[in-house]
């Protein structure tokens, strides 16, 4: 591909035209031809590389101001413009596509999954970008586990462009706020774009709840319409200050898209469906418990609704919906119950507690951590939470990174410490779980909070295998 086909600005800066080979702003997978994007981070600046890279072999270096190089151009925003090129060098893939972009604190990855279950269920073909992987209609990558959720730039359109290969007609895609704040949906235009709610997570990057408010909400400046959830006060703030053509969903109000008469079960959650724009009601069982599943299948209904399918469809696939890995998922159903849960911030942990509240029939044992590197501030809160609503506590660790795993966990139980819980730290993940089991009695549950679908445990820059639904088995199989 040639450099003029990429970057127009190229030409205009009296550059020669020559063959490129990819885009990149590492420093450390440039190779020959590639055009390298300068990119300032936390703790490195791609400007410093420039001549270094050049040297390296490559073809073009695009700056955000002089380097002192002779073949660059200098642009205002190097991450959007790093966008930008991704998505010519891609064939502009996004184009091609309707999209999806769903954003928020919890709930991405459900309703990711439901969505596109709904729209291949009904005949389209939908690729899914997300925490859980990259299913791009007949080729699956794994999520990159430095960035879970949303991809980089440069990854992010090529599994676009492979999922137009393979016939795609939607893509579903979890819009993470620091891929908004870093521009990484740059350039794509979404059909509908869905807000879920925003509970506190992620402040070591935001720095503040409202920088992380104005992330989220950036996303409809680049969508067609919104669907908002105004169950909390961020997603109703949201609603009226948006500009887009928008509707609204609700688990506890009334909405353009509301459940009413609730009722929880161990494996499933029936309600009413209804919608105001369309004046009918469905019964619903879906194969999901919890009261927050209620409010994330309404929302993959009401977003397909939105899409143009036939209410009644979407009602009907839904039901059809089998649940999603790590999400509320049965480990174990005997004399008790083992439950593991992807909830790793105090909202989540507090939903996932009064789901199983609903259906215990004895204690509640929860086992969670927090993450290292990952908002400290939260973690009192969270040992707050699970000290209120769980009957035993085990605080044990959840991917420490380069921080001490004894000061996460002590930095925890200064919420536990506020409530009269039984509890113990075991800072040993494994040992922590075969602690948790053994105290378990007939008509307990057993909850693992924090992994979900993860198999490794991070400690420093290394990715341990650690998958809890296989240690689960050992340890009861023994």
């Amino acid at each position: 591909m040639k450099l003029y086909d990429i970057c127009h600005e190229a030409k205009e800066a009296g550059i020669n035209d020559r063959e490129i080979n990819s885009v990149t702003d590492n420093t450390e997978k440039l190779v020959d031809g590639d055009i390298f994007v300068c990119i300032k981070g936390k703790n490195f600046d791609g400007h410093s590389a420039a001549k270094q890279m050049l040297a390296k072999g490559a073809s073009l270096i695009v700056a955000e101001h002089d380097t002192g190089v002779a073949d660059q151009i200098i642009v205002p925003d190097t991450r959007s413009y790093l966008a930008e090129l991704s998505a010519n060098y891609y064939g502009n893939p996004q184009k091609k596509l309707k999209m999806i972009g769903v954003t928020g604190t919890n709930g991405k990855t459900t309703i990711s999954h439901i969505i596109q279950w709904i729209l291949n269920d009904n005949g389209k073909k939908c690729a899914r970008i997300g925490t859980t992987g990259i299913d791009l209609c007949g080729t699956y990558h794994d999520a990159d586990k430095d960035v879970p959720t949303t991809p980089r730039h440069t990854e992010l359109f090529g599994y676009l462009a492979e999922a137009v290969k393979n016939g795609a007609e939607y893509c579903v895609i979890e819009a993470s706020s620091q891929a908004l704040e870093q521009s990484r949906l740059h350039g794509i235009w979404f059909s509908l774009g869905i807000f879920t709610n925003l509970t506190q997570d992620h402040l070591d990057f935001h720095g503040s709840k409202e920088n992380y408010c104005k992330a989220k909400k950036k996303l409809f400046l680049q969508s067609d319409k919104a669907l908002i959830c105004i169950d909390d006060k961020y997603g109703k703030r949201i609603y009226d200050e948006i500009k887009c053509p928008k509707s609204s969903y609700s688990a506890q109000d009334a909405a353009d898209y509301y459940s009413v008469n609730i009722k929880t079960a161990p494996s499933y959650v029936s309600y009413w469906f209804s919608s105001d724009r369309d004046e009918k009601s469905f019964p619903v069982k879906f194969g999901m418990p919890g009261r927050f599943n209620v409010a994330n299948s309404i929302a993959a209904a009401a977003a397909c609704c939105e899409l143009g399918l036939d209410i009644g469809k979407c009602i009907e696939s839904l039901q059809r919906f089998k649940g999603l890995k790590g999400r509320c998922e049965v480990l174990y159903d005997g004399e008790y119950t083992v439950i593991c849960d992807y909830a790793h911030t105090a909202d989540a942990l507090e939903k996932i507690l009064a789901t199983v509240k609903d259906f215990s029939k004895g204690r509640i044992i929860c086992l969670f951590g927090a993450a290292g590197e990952r908002d400290g501030e939260k973690r009192p809160d969270m040992g707050l939470v699970v000290g209120k609503n769980a009957d035993i506590a085990v605080l044990t660790s959840d991917n420490p990174r380069f921080e001490d795993p004894v000061k996460i966990i002590k930095e925890v139980e200064k919420g536990l410490d506020k409530t009269m819980i039984r509890y113990c730290s075991v800072e040993d993940r494994r040992k922590a779980i075969e602690y948790a089991l053994s105290q378990a009695q007939e008509g307990d549950i057993v909850l693992l909070c924090g992994k979900g679908h993860e198999t490794y445990q991070v400690y420093g820059d290394e990715y341990m295998h650690f998958d809890e639904h296989e240690i689960v088995r050992e340890i009861l199989g023994k």
